[in-house]
């Protein structure tokens, strides 16, 4: 495995995770750029959103993140805001995504589909990025398997699935799906948005199978999420299609 640490200078320890996380958030800001033209949405205003969007993503995938995990926080509360030792939940920071854009279109008076179908596109690109921070940080390890392609993980037994990886490969491929149809002509409002939320909550929960994850009722927490979102999605979709 790869050390999760990029490099030291002094005490400071930079991580992999946190580079890869914040060229996430600088490769959102142009592609949402180029997209939002599209959309009549100028760069401004893209600028403008990111200032809602990072703080509200982050504290949101933090937060649930720290209450699914407490354990890994309660000897020493001041991890909580170590971000770029790893720990966030996607779900959390979809919540404040929307929390965020919500406030930013009731502000600048734009509609909450024109931004929210834009930004599910490098949200998935990042999303894919964000799992090989995850990967080289040892976290969200796999089921056990005999697979040639398994790695070994630091104080766990036996070669694992790398799940990480397998997550970063389905959200790139969701990114450039939802790349592909926002090239539609005359593509309603909100179809771009509801399908990131179909196939990520599809493909999320035949992945977790993979993953290393306490069960509840014999499946994931990933699994019972994401099978609300997938129906609800598809309700929309069909839906919009009629409007």
């Amino acid at each position: 495995m790869i050390d999760p640490i990029a490099f030291t200078i002094g005490t400071l320890q930079i991580h992999w995770y946190g580079i890869i996380f914040a060229l996430s958030f600088l490769l959102a800001i142009p592609i949402s750029i180029k997209l939002g033209k599209q959309r009549n949405i100028t760069k401004q205003q893209i600028y403008d959103y990111f200032v809602y969007l990072i703080p509200s993503s982050i504290i949101g995938a933090r937060f649930l993140a720290v209450i699914l995990n407490f354990h890994l926080y309660q000897d020493n509360l001041l991890k909580i805001f170590y971000i770029w030792q790893g720990g966030m939940a996607f779900h959390g920071g979809l919540l404040g995504a929307i929390i965020g854009t919500y406030l930013f279109c009731k502000k600048y008076k734009i509609h909450f589909y024109d931004i929210a179908d834009i930004i599910v596109i490098p949200l998935a690109l990042g999303l894919s990025l964000g799992r090989i921070g995850n990967f080289l940080n040892q976290e969200f390890p796999g089921r056990l398997t005999n697979a040639p392609w398994g790695i070994y993980y630091e104080n766990l037994q036996g070669l694992r699935h790398p799940s990480q990886i397998y997550e970063s490969i389905k959200n790139f491929i969701i990114f450039l799906i939802l790349l592909n149809f926002h090239k539609v002509k005359n593509i309603k409002r909100g179809v771009i948005f509801w399908m990131f939320i179909a196939l990520y909550s599809l493909f999320r929960f035949l992945i977790e199978f993979f993953k290393d994850q306490i069960l509840f009722s014999g499946l994931t927490y990933g699994q019972w999420i994401s099978i609300p979102l997938f129906i609800i999605s598809v309700i929309i979709l069909k839906n919009i299609r009629k409007i």
